[in-house]
């Protein structure tokens, strides 16, 4: 069972590069977390390099300019990449053919220059789902039905945030990998554009490597982030160290935010299969 570390200053001379998750970590989708904010704004100041690495269905200059809203410093960091930029990439190989969007209208940036045209799923080439049309009232299963029409014409299903659920507030809302899961439960075929699968990261870790003037050491390159299925198997899948933040979406699996305890952490770690390097309650110096 890894540590759990009151203090990000004690891992911080082992990394150059930090790539940071944004909603569990930096925020909650209403409020920043000032000491987060505070602790890599130290980590800068030190010389290392804060990539945020999000699933955010939207492209990184959009996921800013929602962060500036909640009062996320520029200066915390040195760039982002989200699963909406993976989804362009996906979009734009994919240049003549008619898609499907699954999610509500502030994801529509997604598409934004992209010259896309979007039909029906009974006609649809393919799908893009970015989340749930109305993730306040409604559930993953109250798609089974279009995901049967889906299923039965074989469409492919590019999944633009792969996380499942995610915090609100003090609530907890159902994402894009909801649906995709379920639709891949179903038989259907989905290609996961964010973490915790490796293109997000090289992206990510493209961006570090710019900012540092160099290629990075893997050994000197931790991953950040409170979810099991996304930030910690992804930061292993890719080679790196793991810091998680264990007040985020698992926060009453371990037993409460500010109390976690070490032995349901060590469950949840073990189904994992993966463990992270140490643990923090919240990101802060």
């Amino acid at each position: 069972m890894p540590h759990l570390i009151p203090h990000f200053s004690a891992l911080a001379s082992s990394y150059d590069v930090l790539l940071c998750d944004v909603w569990g970590v930096v925020h909650n989708g209403v409020v920043s977390f000032p000491d987060a904010c505070d602790a890599l704004m130290r980590a800068r100041a030190q010389g290392k390099v804060v990539i945020f690495i999000t699933n955010a269905p939207r492209p990184g200059e959009s996921v800013i300019k929602q962060i500036d809203r909640l009062h996320v410093p520029r200066e915390a960091y040195d760039g982002i990449v989200s699963s909406g930029d993976v989804t362009r990439d996906v979009i734009a190989h994919r240049k003549g053919q008619t898609l499907c969007h699954i999610g509500p209208e502030r994801d529509l940036p997604v598409f934004a220059g992209l010259h896309v045209e979007f039909a029906p799923l009974e006609t649809a080439d393919y799908i893009v789902c970015t989340g749930l049309y109305d993730d306040e009232t409604e559930k993953p299963e109250d798609y089974r039905a279009r995901l049967d029409i889906a299923l039965k014409r074989k469409l492919f299903m590019v999944c633009g945030n792969p996380d499942l659920v995610v915090e609100r507030g003090s609530e907890l809302v159902y994402c894009a990998g909801s649906i995709a899961d379920l639709y891949a439960t179903m038989g259907g075929e989905v290609l996961y554009a964010g973490k915790p699968y490796r293109p997000i990261y090289d992206l990510a870790l493209a961006k570090a490597e710019a900012a540092l003037g160099r290629k990075a050491d893997a050994k000197r390159v931790i991953g950040i982030g409170d979810s099991v299925r996304t930030d910690l198997k992804g930061a292993r899948a890719f080679g790196i160290d793991m810091l998680f933040i264990s007040a985020g979406i698992h926060a009453e699996e371990f037993g409460g935010r500010d109390t976690p305890n070490a032995d349901a952490m060590k469950t949840v770690f073990a189904a994992a299969g993966d463990e992270p390097t140490a643990v923090m309650k919240h990101l802060a110096w």
